[in-house]
């Protein structure tokens, strides 16, 4: 899971996502006695999942160690495949906005042309 929520892309989305949530519910107090009331109700049906499925993780424990090998591999490929995804989500936005512009300048030259 940490490896997933590592590269720059998916944790800066996190982060944004995280600010947004927390601002909201400081500006708004009905949406945030529903979202505190929706914390709890998570928290509860995880902790008592938690309690339940415990022996069967220390059960499938090495297959887990397994799986988790092979996706951490998996997650490498893809890093070095997709380098987007090193990146943030300010830093891709600022790209595509730059790229979107230099191609509407080459259009207008064009046209003018």
């Amino acid at each position: 899971v940490s490896q997933v929520a590592n590269p720059s892309l998916i944790g800066s989305a996190c982060d944004m996502v995280s600010t947004a949530y927390a601002s909201t519910k400081e500006s708004h107090p009905y949406i945030r006695s529903v979202c505190d009331a929706a914390e709890k109700g998570v928290k509860s049906v995880t902790e008592a999942t938690a309690s339940c499925v415990q022996p069967v993780l220390t059960t499938l424990e090495p297959h887990v160690a397994a799986g988790n090998d092979y996706a951490s591999k998996g997650l490498d490929k893809l890093g070095e495949k997709l380098p987007l995804l090193q990146k943030s989500v300010e830093k891709i936005i600022s790209y595509t906005k730059e790229q979107i512009s230099s191609r509407v300048a080459d259009a207008k030259d064009v046209v003018s042309s």
